[in-house]
């Protein structure tokens, strides 16, 4: 563990140049500024997208490729090793700089025994609940008193507000190229529904529900039967899902004439309320699950 952390932004421009211009092997001092870097995932202190308080941002966030340059040094960086917890019956191989996630009791985060793995490299806010079996990959970052639920995954860069609810078979997309490509973002109270998927950077506004099922990507529409509007993915920005929207799935007709002779119709996703008391009673976590 480095015992010298360099500040953020020499940090930065290290991790650019490093990754930039790759030297022919790495050197104990890269390693060095490697963990220092990882260090700084695992507490939070940097993240590969964080809240744009720009007005003028159409998302409300900001992506940091130099972030997702570290995590990718790392791969560059590491060799295969052994961490299988038993040879014969739990094998597991991976990269040398990719650990488990360091984890102890006084972090405060509930891992139930059956299966579940963090990646070295991201951030578990203390009262988060991690139900068997699941895994959030590098560079995620998770907040206070979320709750992961069995089979879902956190994908790789992930930004997971507080207190959402993930819930059981959810797939929320990672990203790590290219570089600058924005990372799935669920901010504050969002809530999952089972088997859900959230892909391709899509930005989920605080409050939001996806109902059971419901798929998000760069190429399925939203339809807003409340405010009517249609919600898209554009080249240079991601979807959004507005402010406590309920989303359930959807469907909508194809223009084309073989879809027309076959009575075939496209995926969508449907808007058909914005959350209200009756909807908060029926999502929230209880507390004696905490």
């Amino acid at each position: 563990m480095p015992t010298n952390t360099p500040s953020q932004s020499t940090l930065q421009s290290q991790i650019e140049l490093l990754f930039d211009s790759p030297p022919s092997s790495y050197s104990d001092d890269h390693l060095q500024l490697f963990r220092a870097f990882k260090l700084a995932l695992n507490r939070g202190e940097v993240r590969a997208a964080e809240p744009d308080h720009d007005p003028a941002s159409p998302s409300g966030w900001r992506v940091n490729p130099w972030v997702k340059k570290g995590i990718l040094l790392g791969f560059r960086m590491g060799v295969p090793a052994d961490f299988s917890l038993d040879p014969v019956r739990l094998p597991f191989f991976d990269k040398s700089t990719y650990p488990l996630h360091p984890m102890t009791l006084a972090d405060g985060v509930r891992i139930v025994p059956g299966g579940s793995s963090i990646r070295d490299g991201s951030y578990i806010a203390r009262g988060v609940i991690c139900m068997p079996p699941m895994f959030i990959n590098v560079g995620a970052y998770v907040a206070e008193g979320t709750l992961v639920d069995s089979h879902a995954l956190i994908g790789s860069c992930a930004q997971i507000g507080r207190n959402c609810h993930v819930s059981a078979g959810v797939q929320i997309g990672g990203v790590l190229e290219p570089v600058g490509a924005s990372p799935v973002i669920l901010e504050d109270d969002v809530m999952v529904g089972g088997n859900s998927g959230v892909y391709e950077g899509t930005v989920i506004k605080r409050r939001a529900v996806l109902g059971t099922g419901t798929i998000l990507n760069r190429s399925i529409p939203v339809f807003d039967l409340v405010r009517d509007a249609v919600y898209t993915a554009t080249d240079s920005q991601p979807l959004v899902i507005p402010e406590e929207a309920i989303v359930v799935p959807g469907s909508r007709a194809s223009a084309h004439p073989a879809a027309k002779k076959w009575g075939l119709s496209l995926q969508a996703a449907v808007i058909v309320k914005y959350r209200d008391s009756k909807t908060d009673t029926r999502v929230q976590l209880e507390d004696l699950l905490r």
